[in-house]
């Protein structure tokens, strides 16, 4: 991890944040959360916090680890999980651009999950101490956090509601219609999920085991609702796979 106190070079990427969720609508909805700052109060929060460079695979922060303050991610990827005592991990979601990391304890707290780097990212760090300066200073800024922290709420909602009334089966089968809406490229075969994902993730994100994930897939192929080119899935039966999603 480090620590450098520039700003970065502008960063274009698509927002891609990625959760089990009923609406896509959703999905970035706390993204950006602080452009409804005027540009002055932006560069004010910017040049305040401490920007941080990690490389892929260090932790952020760690399961109940204490902690203040949040991760205003400016480039790369982040994801949050918790773990079982047994070891499993179950994956929350996976942040990118323009989203931040770090609560519900943002004045200071054990985590109730662990934050790890899925490829090299930077982001801008506002201690609790920080945070509560800013929303004095700031109102604007109070309005934002709220904002944010709101689309935190509905995302976890989402997960909870997901995984206490779908099956594993409709789990897996709304996951790869969320990826393929949106990081899907449409060709011959169907849609191209672009977005590279092992099995293991993907178990991770439904609560399954990677075994499962692959047999089930395998299946799949062979009855026709999607196909795997190149370590890549392709759906081919969208209609197919929404009917098992539901039902």
């Amino acid at each position: 991890m480090v620590s450098k106190n520039q700003s970065i070079e502008e960063n274009t990427e698509p927002l891609s944040a990625l959760f089990l969720t009923e609406s896509l609508s959703e999905i970035n909805e706390g993204a950006l959360f602080l452009d409804h700052l005027s540009e002055i109060e932006l560069k004010t929060i910017r040049d305040r916090g401490e920007m941080i460079s990690y490389k892929k695979g260090e932790p952020v922060f760690l399961q109940g680890t204490n902690h203040n303050g949040i991760f205003q991610i400016e480039k790369g990827q982040v994801r949050t999980y918790c773990v079982a005592p047994s070891g499993r991990e179950l994956t929350l979601a996976y942040w990118s651009r323009g989203h931040f990391i770090g609560g519900p304890e943002i004045f200071g707290g054990a985590h109730l999950w662990s934050a790890e780097v899925t490829e090299n990212s930077e982001m801008v760090f506002l201690s609790g101490k920080l945070v509560n300066s800013l929303i004095s200073e700031i109102p604007n800024f109070a309005r934002c956090l709220i904002n944010g922290l709101v689309a935190k709420g509905k995302c976890y909602s989402q997960l909870a509601q997901m995984l206490g009334t779908r099956t594993i089966p409709q789990r897996l089968a709304h996951l790869l219609l969320v990826l393929c809406q949106v990081h899907g490229e449409k060709i011959s075969e169907g849609c191209l999920i672009t977005r590279h994902v092992t099995h293991e993730e993907i178990a991770d994100i439904v609560g399954s085991t990677r075994q499962w994930i692959s047999m089930t897939i395998e299946r799949w192929q062979k009855e026709g609702l999607l196909m795997r080119k190149k370590r890549q899935i392709i759906i081919r039966n969208p209609d197919a796979l929404r009917n098992v999603a539901i039902t």
